[in-house]
């Protein structure tokens, strides 16, 4: 039997890598969208554009070892292959738990794993917690690239968590110009924290907010990544009248953001399938609410704002080239597993090249009389040229 060998990455093999590498996971990132607008990749399910498949255990159970409901809980599984120079499948893995906290552990522990796209090989098993955070921070930094109308000076943050710490870097990297960041949370103390934070890495000017209306009321560009496990509102007059607005988590507020504002989605045909999930469950309003852009499906149901159809997304603003526009604009995020696989695989390209990682053997047999080489193993170059040779 041919040998299967694949790459075992720890956080601490990523971090080698270069996963806090900021600019870099935007870089990528932005070739993520181009590759969605021309449609070279597949997602999930039958419209290859689920989200994924997420395990939600009941509220009870007369099996006494079956996990029940709680904050945060859910096992997910979101596969994508992706083309372009990456022409890789791969799956992000998670398991999530508001109680992790208790045991030390983060509230989600993720693995990400890289597959041959003929034969199924693995390539790679990669720790995934860093490299899930700075994709999803990287996405609304793509966006603000192309979407505010001049350069940044002001930046708000709310939901001072790790997901908007990666967010910040990563605007940051596409926005040289911010001078001061306003911070606000929850918690005072980790707003606090996260603004000495800011002073030391980046030495810019901050300030701690009280609530979130006094955060954004300056701000040119606003981040909110705050927990799903408190209600965040925050009204359209309470942002300035050019403000770019980059939700990675979800936010309420009122009519007037949604129909007085530029809204562009990540990618479309994802909210789409969002949509058609929601109309085949028994409370539609409640599956709409459960995702970011959930109010605008509320609104389109309801004739005030066009159609997904109709409306814009991020990759065909980049592919189109079409300008920026003053007036506030709202970006939806809400993830997608082609930006966990692209940045795995560049990732593990770098690893690769530096000798990072633990080599293992699928199969575990000895070696004698399979020394031929696969397609996309690592006895194969590594080149793109190597693993474009394998039939579709």
């Amino acid at each position: 039997m041919p040998r299967s060998p694949f790459l075992f990455l720890s956080e601490a093999d990523m971090i080698a890598a270069g996963v806090d590498d900021a600019a870099r996971s935007v870089d990528v990132a932005d070739e993520v969208f181009r590759l969605l607008k021309q449609g070279d990749y597949v997602m999930g399910g039958m419209n290859h554009n689920s989200h994924g498949l997420v395990l939600i255990f009941p509220e009870t159970s007369p099996f006494p070892n079956m996990p029940t409901a709680g904050p945060d809980r859910r096992v997910s599984a979101m596969p994508a292959y992706l083309g372009g120079r990456f022409d890789v499948c791969g799956v992000k893995w998670y398991g999530s738990n508001a109680a992790n906290r208790e045991r030390g552990l983060p509230r989600s522990v993720l693995t990400v794993m890289l597959n041959d796209k003929s034969t199924g090989e693995p390539l790679a098993l990669m720790a995934a917690n860093r490299l899930s955070s700075s994709r999803t921070a990287a996405v609304p930094a793509v966006a603000s690239r192309y979407l505010p109308p001049r350069p940044a000076r002001v930046l708000a943050v709310v939901g001072c968590g790790e997901i908007n710490r990666q967010a910040v870097r990563a605007i940051m990297s596409q926005q040289p110009e911010i001078a001061r960041v306003v911070c606000n949370n929850r918690s005072r103390e980790k707003a606090e924290a996260f603004a000495e934070w800011l002073r030391t890495d980046y030495g810019v000017e901050t300030s701690v907010a009280e609530t979130a209306r006094a955060c954004v009321a300056d701000a040119d560009i606003v981040t909110v990544a705050a927990s799903r496990t408190a209600p965040l509102r925050i009204e359209a007059d309470w942002f300035a009248p050019d403000a770019c607005i980059l939700l990675s988590g979800p936010m309420q507020s009122d009519e007037k953001l949604w129909t007085e504002s530029r809204v562009v989605y990540d990618h479309i045909p994802l909210h789409e399938a969002y949509v058609a999930d929601a109309r085949m469950s028994s409370d539609v309003d409640r599956a709409y609410l459960g995702q970011i852009g959930g109010y605008m499906y509320q609104l389109i149901d309801a004739g005030k704002v066009p159609p997904l159809a109709e409306s814009e997304d991020l990759g065909t603003i980049m592919l189109e080239e079409r300008p920026a526009r003053p007036g506030r604009t709202v970006f939806i995020a809400s993830g997608m597993a082609v930006f966990d696989v692209a940045w795995g695989f560049d990732l593990l390209q770098s690893a690769k090249r530096l000798g990072i990682g633990t080599p293992l053997e699928l199969w575990g047999f000895g070696t004698e009389g399979d020394g031929e080489k696969r397609e996309g193993s690592l006895t194969s170059d590594g080149t793109d040229a190597d693993r474009a040779g394998a039939a579709a």
